[in-house]
Parts: structure tokens; C-alpha cells; sequence
């Protein structure tokens, strides 16, 4: 009888502590979801819906459950942008899963896309897309010619179409009750200029809302002298990819195509709910575009991360103050939208739901995280304006 207590204490021990371990798994926000293998867009090559090595555009796609069957969200992650001929070369040779689909390997999905129901509460059993970035310019491009030297593609706008049609004629996507489309970075910046492109996909959904993390980048017309790579890097990659024609034209009739790739151009234009989710302190906006020397200058390597920047000079941390006063400014020219959404935080990071450690830290703002305060937007539960000014200055946000 000892004996059989002894096993029967020890077995349920052994289940306690692996009940406890799945338990700190989900509050940590490990990603538990099984790994999900590529699909090719059907006939991608012959339609052209291709990368710019010419490989098919291929997406992920996890099938939705319960009260989620008819409920949508498609993901763009990020990945910057390719410029001039040389450059999209090089991306479209480079092993990194953004100029081809070649070493697509399978991958299991994470934050918005996750069905852990603690970090994910109001999609995780939704049917879930994640379309691979490999066009180097926010799937806005959709250039006929291939040079014939470097036989080099740019259409990532038949991409997006074509993954998106593909799910309507075969996954019933055309069936959806709501849908959501998010991105991340170049990702968030292609959501906000295929947002309405995106509803137009769905006319009989209820609610189609989109979602820009780390998309909102700011031309900066408040930072002198600081904002001149920004304006180049965007004049070229609208330039070298032809994107004029695919801008939106409520921006392009009045202003130069290169400053309708800046969002604060076109986001008043757009009709579908849009969420803004940014750091007023935007790491890859200060490091990679604000800084005044080059970001290959080592004296400015102090503002890649939170830690490095003990190691900034006076001059340098007022440029990262400039840089949150003039996004601020940019920000609160947009029109007063009730249906937008807005969560700005000051941790000095780039993305948030792009980068699985991320999420474990994700930053509250009036006592909700990102996660809450996007659920109650996008169910329309609280009318969601969050921006963070109480810290004047960059925070490190836990997990980050």
C-alpha cells in the first residue's frame, strides 16, 4: 500500500510539473504552434506573381477552428527594401527570405499569428496567412519588363493579389466574416498602402481592418539636415521599382510619388480602420535613417539598442529626442480619425509582433497591452488613441 502511494505521489507530481512548465510556456509566451510548410502560389511563375529572382511567391497558411472558421488575418512581415539594380541583385541571391522563395523552409507562426489563446486571446483560432516578403518593395511594384542582364522581377503586387485569390477560390476566404490584415516594418508600411486594396479583396466581410507595426515612417520635415537619407532611400525605391502608378492617386495628384511611400501622405486617404502601432523612439528610423552620419559610422552605434545608448554623446541623444518630438508632430497632423487606432509607446525598439521575443515583453499602455488594446479596437469593445507621454524619454520595455 506504501509502495502504491509512493507511485501514485510521484506520478502526480511528474504531471504537476508538467502541467506547470506548459503553463510558464504559455505565459512567456513560447510559441507552441506546430510548424506550418510553404504553399507556392498555383501557376505563380506563369501569372508573374514572382520574386525578384523569379521564384514563385509562396505563403503559410493555418486552417482556423471553432468560432474562428470564418475569420481572417493575413500577415506581411518585414524586411526593408531594395533600391537600384545592384542592390535587388544582391537580395535576390542572398540566402535571407526576401528576394526569393527558394530556401523556404517550413516555420511555425507567432504572435498575432500564434494559437496560444493567453498571448493571442482574440485570433488565435483564426485562419492565419503569412505571405513571404520577397519583392523588396512592400508589394506595391508590378513591373512588366525583366532586364534581360540580371533578369531580375518586381512584382510583389502580383504576389499579394495572387496568394489573396488563390485562398478566396480555394480556402473559401471569400466567405470571411472578419478579416484582419498586419504587418511588420516594410510589412507595416505595405499594409498601410494595401489597406484599402485588401478590402476591396473581401466587399462582403463585416469588418476588414488593417494593422501597421512599425510602418509609420515619418519624412521628418521637422528634423533639418537629419532626414536627407530617408528622402533618398524612398525617392529611390520608388524610382528603381516604378511604384508612381500603384501609389494612391488621392497622394500623387498633389504631391511627388516618393512622398506618397511616406505614410503620413496617404493615411488620411484611406477608408478602411487603420491601427497605428509605433515607438515614438522607432530604433530602425533613428539608427538606420535619422542619424546624421552614415549608419555604417561607428560613432553612431550607440543607437542600435536601449543598452548601447549610455555610450551616446549629448549631441547624439538630443538628435533621438528631435526624433520623438518630430514623429509626435507628424503624427498629430493626421486627421482627428474616430475608427483609427493608435498605440505609441516609447521603448526604444523597431517592431513589436514581428519579433517573437518581443511579444513575451509587450508593452502597456493605460493599463493594455498591445494584444488587448488591438482585440478591443478591432471588436470596437473601447475606442483605442493610446500615445505615451509620460516618459520623455526611451524605455526599456521587459523582454525587449
Amino acid at each position: 500500500m506504501g509502495n502504491h502511494s509512493q507511485v501514485t505521489v510521484a506520478s502526480c507530481l511528474k504531471v504537476l510539473v508538467c502541467l506547470c512548465i506548459f503553463v510558464q510556456s504559455l505565459v512567456n509566451g513560447q510559441d507552441i504552434d506546430p510548424l506550418v510548410n510553404v504553399t507556392y502560389i498555383k501557376g505563380g511563375v506563369a501569372k508573374g506573381a514572382v520574386c525578384l529572382d523569379g521564384s514563385p511567391g509562396a505563403y503559410y497558411f493555418g486552417q482556423g477552428f471553432e468560432d474562428g472558421i470564418d475569420n481572417w488575418i493575413v500577415y506581411l512581415p518585414g524586411g526593408a527594401w531594395c533600391y537600384s539594380e545592384e542592390n535587388c541583385l544582391s537580395r535576390s541571391k542572398y540566402n535571407n527570405n526576401t528576394g526569393t522563395t527558394k530556401y523556404a523552409a517550413p516555420k511555425s507562426f507567432t504572435t498575432f499569428l500564434s494559437q496560444n489563446r493567453i498571448i493571442n486571446p482574440d485570433f488565435y483560432n483564426w485562419n492565419r496567412v503569412l505571405i513571404r516578403y520577397c519583392d523588396g518593395a512592400s508589394f506595391m511594384a508590378d513591373v512588366e519588363a525583366v532586364d534581360p542582364v540580371t533578369k531580375l522581377y518586381r512584382r510583389g503586387r502580383r504576389i499579394f493579389a495572387s496568394v489573396l485569390e488563390e485562398l478566396i477560390t480555394t480556402k473559401a476566404m471569400g466567405n470571411a466574416a472578419n478579416a484582419l490584415l498586419i504587418g511588420d516594418s516594410a510589412g507595416g508600411l505595405a499594409t498601410i498602402l494595401n489597406c484599402d486594396r485588401f478590402h476591396s479583396f473581401l466587399p462582403d466581410a463585416c469588418r476588414v481592418k488593417c494593422v501597421s507595426d512599425a510602418g509609420f515612417f515619418i519624412r521628418g520635415k521637422d528634423l533639418p539636415g537629419a532626414f536627407d537619407h530617408a528622402m533618398d532611400y524612398f525617392s529611390e525605391v520608388v524610382k528603381y521599382h516604378k511604384l508612381a502608378e500603384y501609389l494612391p492617386k488621392s497622394c500623387t495628384q498633389r504631391l511627388a510619388p516618393e512622398l506618397c511611400f511616406f505614410p503620413e501622405n496617404v493615411v488620411n486617404d484611406i477608408k478602411t480602420p487603420l491601427f497605428l502601432l509605433n515607438s515614438d523612439f522607432d530604433t530602425y528610423q533613428i539608427y538606420i535613417l535619422v542619424a546624421p552620419n552614415s549608419p555604417t559610422d561607428e560613432g553612431w552605434n550607440c543607437t542600435k539598442t536601449f543598452a548601447s545608448l549610455v555610450n551616446c554623446t549629448p549631441d547624439q541623444l538630443h538628435v533621438i529626442m528631435d526624433f520623438r518630438t518630430a514623429f509626435l508632430k507628424t503624427l498629430q497632423g493626421l486627421d482627428d480619425n474616430p475608427s483609427r487606432g493608435l498605440f505609441i509607446t516609447s521603448c526604444y525598439i523597431h517592431s513589436i509582433s514581428g519579433y517573437p521575443h518581443n511579444w513575451q515583453g509587450s508593452p502597456t499602455l493605460q493599463n493594455k497591452t498591445v494584444q488587448q488594446a488591438i482585440g478591443d479596437w478591432y471588436f470596437e469593445r473601447n475606442i483605442v488613441q493610446f500615445i505615451d507621454y509620460q516618459h520623455r524619454h526611451p524605455i526599456y520595455c521587459n523582454g525587449i
